[in-house]
Order: C-alpha cells, then structure tokens, then sequence
C-alpha cells in the first residue's frame, strides 16, 4: 500500500496507531511528490505482471491530498499501463471530506473505498473526534449512503474496542440498517509494556463473545447478503483454499508500505527505523521487495510460534494472528501469544461446525442465499456477553 499524504489527518482518534508516525517526518505537510508518485506507479505496474495491477492508497487520510491530486494518480497510470492491463484502485477513508464531486470520481474510475465507522453514533463518536475535538459519525454515515448511491463499491471497517465490543446486537443491526454488505471488524490492540493494553482496548472474552453472537446472526440469516471478512477467512480452511488476509496466513510480508517520502517499510504496523527497506529514491520496488530481510520478516511471523500456537487445534484458521499483537503468555508462562488468543481460540472452534455446513453446501454448488433456508444450517446462538 502507498500512503502518499503520510500520517496526516483530520480526525484524532483516540486509539490511532499512525498519527504518532509524524515524529518520523517531522518536516511536514506530507505530501508525496508527482514525480516520486509517477517512479512508485511506473514501478509497480513493472513488477505486477498479471492482467490487473491493484494500487491501495492509504493514510493517515489519503483525501486530504485533494480531489486533483486522484486525477494526477488516474491520468499517470493510464499514462504509464501497458497494452491490456488492467489497473484497479482502493482508498481507505475516514469519509469526512467525501462530497459529490469525490463520489463520482470514484464511482467513474472504479475506486472501491473503505471507510471507517465503528457502530451507532454513540459507539462512533466515542473514540473517533475530528482533529477540531468534534462529532464524525453524522459525516461518515453520510459519505457511506453518497457511495452507495453513486455505486461505489464501499467496504465499513469497524474497529472493535471497548466500547462496540460490549454490544453485539447494536453494532450488528446498525451496519444491517445502514445497507452495509461489506463488512470488517477490526479488533484493537494498544499495547502498554509488559504484556499488558492500554484504553479503549476490550478483553479477549468480550471480543470474542462479539464475534460468536454476530456469527450465529450472520449465519442464520445473512449468508449471501452480507460478507463479513472474519468469517469468510474462518471459512477458507475448511473449504479448502488459502487465507487472503494476512493476519491469518502462515507467513507475512507482502503488504509492504510506500510512505510519502518515499520510504519502503515491511509493513503497515511496523514503520519503524527497524524495518525500513530503503527508499524509493534510491532503489527500486523489486530490490526493496527481494531484501533478504523482507523475507526473514514474514517468515519470522510464522518460525517464531510459541508450542502452544503449534499444538492449538485451530492453528489453520488462526496462525498466531499478526505478530504486532504477540505480546501476551500463556497460562504456564510461555510468551509470545497474541493478546487476541482467547477470543480467536473462542471464535474459530465456535464457528467451525456452522462454516463445515456451508462449505458443503457451497461445494454442492448451491447459492449462498438459500443457506439460511436449509435445515440444520444455523448454528447455536452465542450468549449475549
């Protein structure tokens, strides 16, 4: 992914994991030059040799960049694609600044968009304060009902914290009123040294509590209507193909970070002097990308598993979830756990006889809206915690 505003913002997040990035690139505003912009597409479309090319643009928030500066990005990739490649293109906004305008450039040139909302208002608003110390869920719902009436293809990131996570039900039936069909939930980790999280992150029991009852939900009733990222990777093992989010694939390290400047980091959660490849503007994508570091870094995720992560029964839907949440112990002191273990472990042994269903039924070739109606296909509703 490419973060060509770098941490800039226009909200202030109270569990925000990039804004405190700036102290990295203190000269500000952060603004990645056309000409650097121009090397970075000129490059990627040279070491994407499939019939798409995918460019994610990232922050920070990447619409602070303005409108004109999309349209630099479009006209460069057509200037720069090769005979018959197909060029792609994701954002991933806070909403605040979406208007018409935005939504129909978007919705022209195929941006899909990920916007972030937690829940309801009060859930929203909570954690989620515009830089001025303001209410942002009014303008994000807005810019959700704008995309979707222009038609753009529009995935809500939920992250869990310890307020939403509290209240399954509201959450769900929010998203569901809205007209949400795509879905992620995101759970927060702030670490706070010695294996312990700071505010607002939830506990390991409610989020996983959170994802059991959605689950049984999601599974009785919205099959086919509503694809929530976390239980179609839970399902992936059991039908047979491999996890396509990093968090749960054996290995890492193939979502690396362009920054503004130019910078090449390992990954989004690990900008950091540690793990900076180089830059951009002095090798190339393909050289930073086969650093015998990169490699070490995602096969690291996987080689560094503690016993208790290699002897866990649902080790294949999990791997040890992302290494940036490794940071807590097990019951017999062993470290090196995800903080998040107790509510994966809760979650995918929760979820695994309800998604067997499915994948049945989906291997027998029928549609995902008539699983609802088979007998047998729901699962056990969770306790509401």
């Amino acid at each position: 992914m490419a973060k060509p505003a770098g941490p800039g913002c226009n909200m202030r997040c109270a569990y925000c994991y990039y804004l405190g990035k700036a102290a990295l690139f203190p000269q500000g505003p952060w603004r990645m030059p056309e000409a650097l912009l121009e090397r970075y597409v000129v490059q990627r479309l040279e070491s994407s040799p499939g019939p798409v090319t995918h460019f994610e643009w990232h922050g920070g928030e990447p619409t602070l960049l303005g409108l004109d500066y999309f349209r630099t990005i479009v006209r460069v990739q057509r200037a720069h694609r090769p005979a018959g490649r197909r060029v792609s293109n994701g954002i991933q906004t806070n909403g605040l600044l979406l208007d018409e305008a935005w939504a129909g450039f978007l919705s022209e040139e195929g941006f899909s968009v990920g916007l972030s909302l937690d829940g309801p208002a009060d859930l929203h608003d909570e954690f989620r304060k515009a830089a001025g110390g303001g209410a942002t869920h009014a303008q994000a719902t807005a810019a959700f009902r704008l995309l979707r009436r222009r038609g753009v293809f529009c995935n809500a990131l939920c992250v869990l914290h310890s307020a939403n996570a509290a209240e399954p039900d509201r959450v769900y039936d929010f998203f569901r009123d809205l007209g949400v069909k795509y879905l992620q939930f995101l759970p927060l980790v702030i670490p706070a040294g010695g294996g312990g999280v700071r505010a607002p992150t939830a506990s390991p029991e409610a989020l996983g509590a959170f994802l059991c009852r959605v689950f049984d939900r999601w599974l009785q009733h919205d099959v086919g209507r509503i694809v929530i990222q976390t239980f179609d990777e839970a399902l992936r093992p059991i039908y047979g193909i491999p996890h396509a989010l990093c968090i749960h694939r054996e290995t890492c390290g193939d979502v690396a970070v362009l920054e503004h400047d130019g910078g090449f980091y390992a990954c989004d959660h690990f900008v950091d002097a540690d793990h900076l490849m180089g830059n951009l503007k002095d090798l190339t994508l393909s050289e930073m990308i086969a650093d015998p570091r990169m490699k070490r870094f995602g096969q690291d995720k996987r080689d560094t598993l503690p016993r208790t992560c290699r002897e866990c029964d649902v080790l294949s839907s999990c791997n040890g979830g992302c290494p940036k949440d490794r940071i807590a112990a097990s019951p017999d002191g062993e470290a090196g756990l995800s903080y998040l273990c107790p509510a994966y472990r809760r979650f995918f042994r929760h979820s695994q006889p309800g998604l067997a269903r499915l994948a049945q039924h989906m291997k027998l070739g029928r549609s995902l809206r008539s699983f609802a109606a088979t007998p047998g296909s729901s699962g056990q509703p969770a306790p509401t915690p």
